[in-house]
């Protein structure tokens, strides 16, 4: 079940109205690492989870807050539209409002679509898209997905910071990176954890048996650049984090095989074969006949 209680987690409003910026916030409503992909990412998590408990209930708390977040969010962007100006000063273009906001760089959507308000959109006007959410089920590997959602995001806002000089904006703007600071510090807690509680570890999923995998091939680093440097990584010497095996590096690639000849499928794909059109067309009229799919 879920509540709505009409307070922000934290204030959020600007000193002036700003069309522009308005625009650019919208990267981190709806953007791929924006506020939607956290919580929903944290909310499917929580759902797809198998066992109760800590794991469980960190989930589903943090993914309340990213929803608080986008609607800070959404009340800012709100309030940066309420009285921008629809277009700019110059005769040249004040005479078409649409031209003047495409010149200015704001987002025509805003006004057209959402009546002066945000959209589930990124600041490109691309709309929010669920494939953006990672939930598999297994926590380690989810959980370590969220150390790069909110990576991605905290760049991306600590980015926006230093594109506006207005003081409302950059206040809710440090709340939002001071909450991200904790959530990447919480979902590595997270990942350790539970390795340590011996519910998951590396390789995941750890509990696929590693001997039905080619073993031989699994921590050697080839080389398959020109570059010289690599080597000189802890990823190529020394013992694995998994604590399954050691580093090996090889400065070229596999000699590889042999790849197989060319494929033909059924002549109804219609695909160009080196075999004639007449006799590729020949083919198609009799596996029709025989009723052959």
């Amino acid at each position: 079940m879920f509540t709505h209680s009409q307070t922000l987690q934290y204030k959020s409003t600007p000193e002036a109205p700003d069309a522009v910026y308005a625009r650019k916030l919208q990267e981190v409503i709806g953007g791929q690492y924006g506020e939607i992909t956290v919580a929903m990412q944290y909310s499917f998590q929580a759902w797809n989870a198998h066992i109760p408990g800590k794991y469980r209930d960190l989930l589903f708390g943090t993914a309340a807050e990213e929803f608080g977040h986008i609607e800070m969010l959404a009340t800012m962007v709100a309030q940066l539209l309420e009285k921008a100006p629809l277009g700019i000063t110059e005769d040249a273009v004040q005479s078409d409002p649409a031209v003047a906001a495409v010149i200015g760089g704001t987002d025509l959507q805003h006004a057209i679509v959402a009546g002066a308000g945000a959209r589930p959109v990124d600041s490109m006007g691309n709309p929010w898209s669920g494939s953006y959410v990672t939930a598999s089920g297994n926590l380690l590997a989810d959980m370590s997905s969220n150390v790069n959602a909110e990576m991605q995001g905290r760049l991306q806002v600590a980015r926006l910071y230093h594109m506006t000089d207005d003081k409302g904006i950059r206040d809710m703007l440090s709340f939002l990176l001071a909450r991200d600071t904790m959530h990447q510090n919480q979902w590595m807690a997270a990942v350790k954890e539970l390795q340590a509680d011996g519910l998951e570890q590396m390789p995941v999923p750890s509990n696929f048996p590693q001997a039905k995998e080619a073993t031989e091939f699994s921590y050697d680093y080839y080389n398959f650049s020109d570059g010289a440097t690599a080597a000189e990584g802890s990823w190529a010497s020394g013992p694995t984090p998994d604590g399954n095996g050691e580093f090996g590096y090889k400065d070229e690639p596999m000699a590889g095989v042999p790849m197989p000849p060319p494929t033909h499928p059924d002549a109804r794909f219609y695909g160009t074969t080196e075999v004639s059109n007449r006799v590729e067309k020949a083919a198609g009229a009799l596996q029709d006949k025989l009723n052959r799919e």
